[in-house]
């Protein structure tokens, strides 16, 4: 049974000022495809993250009032038409104005065994960005629209973002979160299952119609750019969001059920789709240390192989991944 929560505002006001002073107009966004197959969702005309939303549903223990549909993993969705303090990787701050983008978050849980299995978790980020490209091209199949001109081709940059005719479409930020319970339910039997398992968020944040003037950086690009023939940006959102929970929760179970045979087929995709591998890159890592070189290979555990300039080839598991121009 899918449960929906429809509000203007998870704090107030309704309308609050933007980034440029400019009062806004955000509504709740309209999602009745979406609505059909996640199994909760929450709509908001601002909020100020979803991600923050979401984890916090989790630790409510949200999930326990969800029955697992096809022995799968409930989905819980978090949209909002405008966030105050979304963030992407590293705490970048991700603002958007109303209709100008796609910002909702997935929540779920994974086996905590799996999810933090450091062999295996990394494809949980790859499961995700597989899912948005696939979920992209489907709206974009559904609304009949066409490049303007030229191919666009959707790619993803390791580890975590959507780029269109390489450009930085979009971004994707996945976070572990413990598992509440409320209730009877916390002196249950299925108490120990709980137990056993961890919430996880996934927030995509993707640029739908941000005019040209207002994208955040050079590199940056939005959908209506490359495909004038889109859908208003209500059904829009709710075509991705609707086919990314499907793909997503079954890439997610399958991940489970028979991880090894799963993380080889989203190899395949990764390497598919990288717009990332033959390039030059500069990747930032948590220490401070800069890698420059060639990125090589998405490896077994989806971790990054990168080729410095003197031929010395170095892992990358974590880190900031840009792509160096020509």
């Amino acid at each position: 049974m899918t449960t929906s929560k429809h509000t203007n505002s998870e704090t107030e006001p309704d309308t609050p000022p933007d980034a440029a002073g400019v009062a806004t107009s955000a509504l709740p966004p309209a999602m009745p495809r979406t609505s059909a197959v996640a199994d909760r969702i929450e709509t908001f005309a601002v909020v100020d993250s979803t991600n923050v939303r979401a984890r916090h549903l989790l630790s409510e223990g949200a999930l326990e009032e969800l029955s697992p549909q096809n022995g799968e993993e409930p989905m819980i969705v978090v949209a909002a038409d405008l966030q105050r303090s979304g963030h992407g990787r590293l705490g970048r701050f991700w603002f958007g104005r109303p209709g100008d983008s796609f910002m909702v978050s997935f929540a779920t849980a994974l086996p905590r065994a799996l999810a933090t299995d450091p062999g295996v978790n990394g494809w949980v980020q790859m499961a995700a960005g597989i899912a948005a490209i696939d979920a992209l091209r489907d709206a974009l199949g559904e609304c009949g629209a066409s490049t303007s001109g030229e191919s666009a081709p959707l790619q993803l940059k390791w580890p975590n973002d959507i780029f269109c005719d390489g450009h930085k479409l979009g971004g994707i930020l996945c976070e572990l979160v413990p598992l509440g319970r409320h209730g009877a339910a916390a002196d249950s039997a299925g108490a120990a299952d709980m137990d056993d398992l961890v919430g996880v968020v996934v927030g995509v944040g993707i640029n739908l119609r941000v005019p040209a003037d207002r994208l955040p950086t050079a590199q940056s690009t939005s959908l209506h750019l490359h495909y004038p023939g889109l859908a208003p940006t209500g059904p829009l959102r709710d075509d991705i969001a609707a086919a990314m929970v499907t793909s997503l929760r079954e890439s997610l179970h399958r991940l489970c059920e028979a991880p090894r045979e799963q993380m080889e087929q989203l190899h395949t995709r990764v390497l598919e789709e990288s717009y990332t591998l033959g390039r030059r890159v500069e990747v930032k890592l948590a220490d401070g240390g800069i890698i420059r070189g060639e990125a090589l290979l998405v490896n077994a555990d989806a971790s990054l192989t990168v080729r410095d300039a003197e031929g010395a080839t170095h892992v990358v598991s974590t880190g900031d991944v840009g792509v160096l121009p020509v």
